[in-house]
């Protein structure tokens, strides 16, 4: 969806995203064959895409790269000088293996090749020369080692790398992947450079210079061909901010369109269903709860729609205040929505709000309130008659709250009054998805998007750019701690046979347990998402909750009540599961991820995260705050076979470390490409950064929100900007496809 129509009548002279020379796609210039390779490897497929495929880092003449510092199991390219180089015999002389020794004074890195591999490396490599190598890091017999590296000589030959034509003092080493190494690419980057000339200069002139930013060709020379630092670093700044710039125009375009639309005022009555539901909380909210709840009131109390982030740690009571703005809007004369990811959530929701609102969620039936209203479950999977009692609900008011799935937003679905959307898990949720919901109001209705997941500030501002931000950082009472611990099942397998004692401690004293497994298990075509193993542990099969859950109940923990859930299992029984396990009918529940967020079960005291490794960290903390949720303490076992060494260790261990999940969101992204930080929740976003690093670089995405916004106020078409209205088209049509693309 296009960020805002902004304009009536066309421009006198249309802009086309296409017709920027950029655009022109790289078969056209490097040839078929390696513009293959660099689409099908990089997703680089124009001019303009591989000018900003910029290089990860340079390597100075004469200084040599450090190998003491390569990181295992990851594909690196390393400037060093041959020290040794030797040819090993086996098999009777008729296998051959070249060993090559090359070092940079911090550390030595062995080069093996073999059969017919061997023989251009031995002419070529010779002991004192320098090269660039390039492969994947390997241990063989506990020394670092590259196989059959693709290389390239420094200095003289036919076939040497001209160092001089590339970077003069600076060697730039680029992302790079099997059939297409750092030299390669630089060689094509080479052939497209001229090509920067013609690059359309987004940023205004005036901000440009009142910022003393150089502009967008140099900065392109620059970057891919510094002869000093300084190069480098005015480049970066002035790629960086662009990043920054013009996807915070794009959101501040949607903001302002945003707030020129009108909106029906949602006022609480006094003496109404609100104010009834207050009167029965057996609690006081918190000062956290009441400062957030008076920030969305004065929102809905205004004549254009809110569009607001409530953020908030595991159990601060986000459902609460969401149901209190629900609450507001039915008194007002409204119906509210609440957006769910999962069946599983929007059953647990449904399931919560009806026991909290008790006769109030009773309207129309025997025994309901005066005040009371219906509160109604739309699934996808319901059944033809719930759904089409469901639908008349909505379409005649007799509802004035109804908690879904996708199935909200499908076409036949019809409010009598929207009033305002709760979107819970946002990042679960496309753009368009909350937007076609929103679309159903008579006139657009309020959004409220809640967040279980902790957010630094960098990203707030760039993943919801185009919302305001609540946070509620504050416990209520009564809330219990939650003692979290590795569990090395490898290294001490008595760890795991005592985990599975202290799930039984818990069962014995009345309490239930969590076992989450990373699969199902029912389904031999079912395939774990692909990643390059970090160790031999990964290289099995994640556990799965079928195989898990038969386990232990014929072994640890026989004679407990075992049951399973999981995301294949038919509506009807997964909620029949919950119920029971609610109820305490169940001991242990193995599951997959369905529990992650929304499932409130107080007397759930512990969790076993199998093949915890396997989780992110945010997830882990999401799937931890399902435990504790009561007055006894929760417990919260991360089970791995990673050796202590290997990175997921230091991951688990900083999860166990600290219940912060702010802490933990800043060590998660900080692990994470840049990429991946946008994640769904601004579709398309994530291809838009490159150079700007979103926990870093905290102070640009300030200052280039400012300026957007004050751009976009001045001149909300861009009319005086035509350059960055390209830019803007080619971010919003890379948004579209990826949202296509999705599904």
């Amino acid at each position: 969806m296009d960020p805002v129509p902004l304009r009536d009548e066309p421009l006198e002279e249309p802009l086309n995203v296409r017709d920027e020379p950029l655009e022109e796609p790289l078969k056209k210039t490097l040839g078929p064959a390696t513009a293959k390779v660099l689409a099908e490897q990089l997703d680089l497929r124009t001019v303009g895409d591989l000018l900003h495929h910029y290089p990860r880092r340079y390597e100075e003449r004469g200084q040599l790269t450090r190998l003491a510092e390569l990181p295992l199991d990851e594909d690196v390219t390393v400037v060093a000088q041959v020290a040794d180089a030797r040819v090993h015999t086996f098999n009777g002389g008729r296998g051959k293996r070249l060993e090559i020794t090359i070092t940079d004074g911090s550390g030595r890195l062995q080069l093996v090749f073999f059969g017919r591999g061997v023989h251009k490396p031995h002419q070529e490599l010779l002991p004192g020369s320098r090269a660039m190598f390039a492969g994947r890091v390997s241990v063989f017999n506990r020394k670092l080692q590259l196989a059959h590296p693709s290389y390239a000589k420094l200095g003289g030959g036919d076939d040497a790398v001209d160092v001089e034509s590339w970077a003069g003092a600076l060697i730039p080493i680029y992302p790079a992947c099997k059939g297409m190494e750092s030299w390669k690419i630089a060689k094509a980057v080479d052939a497209v450079l001229p090509r920067a000339q013609e690059a359309a200069d987004p940023l205004p002139p005036a901000l440009r210079e009142g910022r003393g930013f150089v502009p967008l060709p140099e900065a392109l020379l620059k970057v891919h061909r510094p002869r000093t630092k300084a190069d480098v670093e005015d480049a970066r700044a002035r790629l960086k901010w662009d990043e920054a710039f013009v996807l915070q125009v794009a959101l501040a375009r949607r903001r302002f369109a945003d707030a020129q639309l009108p909106a029906v005022a949602r006022r609480p009555s006094p003496g109404g269903i609100l104010d009834a539901f207050d009167a029965r909380l057996p609690f006081t909210l918190t000062d956290g709860q009441r400062k957030v709840t008076g920030e969305i009131f004065d929102d809905l109390a205004t004549e254009h729609p809110m569009h607001r982030l409530l953020q908030g740690e595991v159990g601060s009571g986000k459902t609460l205040v969401a149901l209190r703005a629900m609450l507001a809007v039915v008194d007002a004369g409204g119906q509210t929505a609440m957006l769910a990811p999962t069946e599983v959530l929007a059953q647990q929701h449904h399931r919560s709000i009806v026991e909290m609102m008790g006769e109030l969620a009773e309207g129309g039936m025997l025994g309901g309130a005066d005040r009371a209203t219906k509160v109604v479950l739309l699934t996808g999977s319901m059944g033809a008659a719930a759904r089409r009692s469901a639908l008349l609900d909505l379409v005649t008011g007799e509802a004035g709250i109804v908690i879904g799935t996708h199935a909200l937003i499908e076409d036949k679905v019809r409010f009598h009054d929207l009033g305002l959307v709760v979107v819970d898990e946002q990042h679960r949720f496309g753009v368009e998805q909350r937007d076609a919901l929103r679309s159903k109001g008579r006139q657009p209705p309020h959004l409220l998007v809640m967040t279980a997941t902790p957010i630094p500030r960098t990203v707030a501002m760039t993943v919801f750019g185009d919302l305001e931000t609540s946070v509620l950082d504050q416990l209520p009472a009564g809330r219990s701690p939650i003692a979290s611990h590795v569990v090395p099942a490898q290294d001490k397998p008595h760890f795991l046979a005592r985990a599975w004692e202290r799930v039984r401690e818990e069962v014995a004293k009345g309490h239930q347990a969590y076992v989450v497994c990373p699969r199902i298990g029912d389904d031999e075509d079912e395939k774990p998402k692909k990643k390059q193993p970090e160790d031999e542990a990964e290289k099995r099969p994640p556990l799965a909750v079928l195989d898990v859950a038969a386990q232990l109940a014929g072994g640890p923990l026989a004679g407990l009540r075992v049951e399973v859930l999981h995301g294949r299992m038919p509506p009807d029984d997964k909620d029949a599961v919950m119920r029971r396990f609610a109820a305490g009918e169940a001991d242990v529940l193995v599951a997959t991820t369905v529990i992650e967020v929304g499932v409130n079960v107080p007397n759930a005291t512990a969790m076993v995260i199998m093949d915890a490794d396997r989780f992110g960290v945010s997830q882990l903390h999401q799937l931890r705050g399902r435990v504790g949720r009561g007055s006894a303490p929760g417990l919260c076992l991360l089970v791995t076979e990673m050796p202590e060494a290997a990175p997921a260790r230091a991951r688990l261990g900083a999860v166990a470390a600290t219940l912060d999940g702010f802490e933990l969101s800043r060590i998660d992204l900080e692990q994470r490409r840049e990429g991946d930080v946008l994640g769904q929740a601004q579709s398309g976003a994530r291809s838009s950064l490159r150079m700007l690093a979103v926990i870093e670089d905290e102070e640009v995405i300030a200052a280039a929100r400012e300026e957007a916004v004050r751009v976009v106020r001045e001149d909300p078409g861009l009319e005086s900007s035509p350059a960055l209205r390209l830019a803007l088209d080619a971010l919003v049509d890379h948004e579209r496809e990826q949202y296509l693309d999705k599904g």
